[in-house]
């Protein structure tokens, strides 16, 4: 990533924070204005620093030191205000070792082009803080611009700058505006290649593209290609852009057919696009065409040529609940998300990708090209659904507060890992959550990014809307209802009931051991109570199968409690748009930390045997020391019953098995000794994976000193760890195993990278490793 320091790699992610706020104690020097420089506690390096003819100090060098970032934001923002342009706190790097802020981008105004004011301007400074000393240091800068300066005291500068400080300085004559060159060039105009092209006239745009074509900026390639799809029949919508992973800045971007991808009915995977690349010296260059569509063209109308600045802000940046004028038609749009959030999140998508080449995220577009709801998941939460995705939850735990309060509609996939914690598998933000066509978009993009794997089980609300997407994406998916809203409803409900029916109703829900016994007591409750006309229990009864957990025990929920709720979003649910990527990249962090303190205590410490029976020392060794834990309670517990033999025919035997000292806790367990297959009445292994004390009680008393491999699943072992895809053989596409190999090795690769730099012995250590080791597999491809 090109810091100082090779200890430490780092996960990047945009931060928004506003405009900058110069030090109100702060004062210049030049002219009639005195200016109190920089004491030892701000700038550290300050002997060094240029005074131009004005007198004014402070310009930035690679090298200066500050004692905090802050102290660099102030200094550079003084400078910039000295020199007549405007800051933005740009990206920031965190370490992935503590997860600290390493380093910070401090940006001009007009760095990116997210707004029409915006010119991509690539000046900026990046501190990154020094190891050693705890120094804030200059590390990369660049002090050129691509737009003229706004000058001194200008009345375009921003209140709050001119509210603090007042103060006339001309522009430094080493930024001073470079000179403004024509619209559009040809390529021979650069290097004097013989290309003998109709030369454009400035703002008519005629031609058509070609490799090699040249522009000033990526707004001038968007109108010439915007012209020339015009002309040609077809519409054009702006595509990826890709940016550098030194400093965050665009270096390429493309303008594609209308009809590009598969996201909407009416588009038909055109492959027609146009590639534009940043040069060294400021331009742009189309490095890569293709002019084929796969439709007919000149058939349909074109939309008015608009900026690329409009095109975007209008493609990320709908706002809620407004109307929209597209020619002469009026579409009234209904929409959760507020409007900034679009901009904010494809700008920290985009970065994200370009660390994570495993990061996945899509947005829902309606008929009108208007952006939706929106998901995202990086590599490893798509790893680890091929590991943890048997059981996820849907976690829409926002709307617990969204009465009382404006919260953010932001839901989490989550899954359990083998320490039995929190994972993520993705999140989203939900445009409209009473539409089922918005949770059929969000279920299908789910499945896509993990690679077409259906959960065995989905935690998820009970509105109708969910259940019908439910249905139709994951048709053979156990769908169970959310506890917090099953809990929220009965609040509701039975406050107007009395003490005698919720008691009746709690234990109806509770005490059945049996479908038939549930209905017995549930139609005695409602009749003695004369309720058989009540809506809401007449619903509840119906779907009594999502809901109540004689139901549900059947099927696998990883353990996941059906007495308390499940969650991480609650945290992020409240926050503002320009705190919202921290928050959730906070809960991300921690829950990650989470479990590596668990695989650090898995992989070095091991939990104290208390019998001597050779199954629980066969378990303490393949179990994660959270799964052994309840094995173990089950492995006492067992001891406590008896069991009697009911039934045998040839190899299959019935046992009753009861507690001693309580006759109401009878179950039942059926085994059948030829392959040590075994089923017990209470479900637990079904439902959570582990083995319940009653089938371990007869596999006791059978003498059983080893436990069948099918009674331990791989997703509880200290193996289900990020390294061996999940049941490798049920990939049914040779891809799917090959794009979760690839990840794998990735991170593999990364940690062992890191690891490995820390000194000149290590790197040429493990250089001659990775090189016997490429050696190795290009043996194994030859062979």
């Amino acid at each position: 990533m090109g810091f100082g320091s090779s200890s430490n790699l780092f996960t990047n992610a945009a931060s928004k924070e506003g405009d900058p706020d110069p030090d109100p104690d702060g004062e210049w020097f030049g002219g009639n204005v005195n200016v109190k420089p920089y004491s030892v506690g701000k700038v550290g390096v300050m002997n060094n620093t240029a005074v131009d003819g004005d007198g004014v100090g402070f310009e930035p060098y690679i090298g200066l030191e500050f004692d905090s970032p802050d102290d660099a934001r102030e200094f550079y923002n003084k400078y910039a205000m000295h020199v007549g342009f405007r800051t933005r706190i740009g990206q920031l790097y965190r370490s992935r070792t503590d997860g600290s802020v390493a380093s910070r981008r401090y940006v001009c105004q007009r760095e990116g082009f997210q707004l029409n004011s915006r010119t991509g301007c690539p000046a900026f400074i990046r501190v990154q803080k020094h190891g050693d000393s705890g120094k804030w240091v200059i590390d990369q800068m660049e002090k050129n611009h691509n737009h003229e300066f706004l000058g001194g005291g200008d009345e375009s500068c921003s209140p709050i700058l001119q509210g603090r400080i007042s103060v006339s300085v001309k522009p430094s004559s080493v930024l001073s505006p470079r000179p403004k060159k024509p619209k559009v060039k040809l390529l021979k105009e650069i290097d004097g290649g013989g290309i003998n092209a109709k030369r454009f006239r400035s703002g008519s745009y005629e031609g058509e593209p070609y490799s090699g074509l040249v522009f000033n900026s990526a707004d001038e390639a968007y109108h010439f290609y915007h012209a020339y799809a015009e002309k040609a029949g077809f519409r054009v919508r702006i595509g990826q852009l890709f940016r550098s992973k030194n400093d965050g800045s665009i270096t390429s971007r493309r303008f594609v057919c209308s009809k590009e991808g598969f996201q909407h009915p009416s588009r038909l995977g055109c492959g027609a696009f146009m590639r534009i690349k940043r040069q060294d010296f400021g331009t742009w260059i189309v490095d890569r065409l293709e002019k084929n569509h796969n439709h007919e063209t000149g058939l349909e109308p074109v939309t008015p040529k608009r900026s690329m600045d409009e095109v975007v802000d209008e493609f990320v940046s709908p706002a809620p609940a407004t109307t929209l004028h597209c020619g002469q038609a009026t579409i009234k749009r209904e929409n959760e998300i507020g409007s900034e959030w679009y901009s904010l999140l494809l700008d920290y998508f985009q970065t994200r990708q370009a660390q994570d080449t495993g990061f996945f995220y899509s947005l829902e577009v309606d008929s009108n090209g208007s952006c939706k709801s929106i998901f995202w998941a990086d590599g490893r939460s798509r790893f680890s659904c091929s590991q943890f995705g048997d059981a996820i939850i849907l976690d829409t735990s926002y709307r617990k507060k969204k009465k009382t309060r404006s919260v953010v509609p932001f839901a989490m996939f989550l899954g359990v890992n083998h320490h039995r914690q929190p994972v993520i598998l993705g999140c989203a933000l939900i445009a409209d959550e009473s539409s089922k066509e918005t949770f059929t978009w969000l279920f299908n993009t789910w499945l896509n990014a993990m690679f077409g794997r259906s959960p065995r089980s989905i935690i998820a609300d009970q509105d109708p809307a969910i259940q019908q997407a439910v249905a139709q994406v994951f048709p053979s998916t156990r769908h169970r209802f959310s506890l917090w809203q099953l809990e929220a409803r009965e609040q509701e409900k039975l406050r107007s009931m009395s003490d005698e029916f919720r008691y009746g109703y709690d234990e109806c829900i509770s005490q059945s051991q049996t479908p038939a016994e549930f209905t017995t007591m549930w139609t005695a409750l409602v009749n003695c109570h004369g309720l058989g006309d009540n809506v809401w229990l007449q619903e509840m009864y119906e779907k009594r199968e999502s809901w109540v957990p004689l139901y549900l025990r059947g099927s696998f929920f990883a353990g996941i409690s059906l007495t308390s709720s499940f969650s991480l979003s609650t945290s992020i649910t409240e926050s503002e748009v320009d705190e919202f990527i921290s928050r959730y990249e906070q809960v991300v962090e921690h829950q990650r930390k989470e479990e590596m303190k668990e695989d650090f205590k898995c992989s070095n410490l091991q939990a104290v045997l208390k019998t001597k029976d050779p199954v629980e020392d066969q378990c303490r060794q393949l179990y994660t020391l959270a799964v052994f834990k309840i094995f173990q309670e089950e492995m006492l517990q067992c001891y406590n019953y008896f069991a009697i033999k009911t039934f045998e025919e040839r190899t299959v035997s019935r046992f009753s098995l009861q507690r001693c000292g309580d006759e109401s806790e009878k179950h039942t367990i059926r085994l059948d000794r030829l392959n040590l297959d075994i089923d017990c009445s209470c479900r637990m292994f079904e439902f959570e994976g582990v083995l319940c004390r009653h089938a371990l009680r007869v596999f006791n008393l059978l003498g059983i000193r080893e436990l069948p491999s099918r009674y331990i699943l791989h997703r509880w072992t200290k193996n289900a760890e990020y390294g061996t895809p999940r049941d490798v053989e049920s990939l049914s596409e040779k891809e799917e195993l090959k794009a979760l190999m690839t990840w794998s090795l990735r991170e593999a690769a990364s940690s062992y990278v890191e690891a490995s730099s820390g000194s000149l012995d290590q790197y040429r250590a493990s250089y001659e490793v990775m090189h016997e080791a490429d050696s190795a597999a290009e043996f194994f491809n030859n062979a």
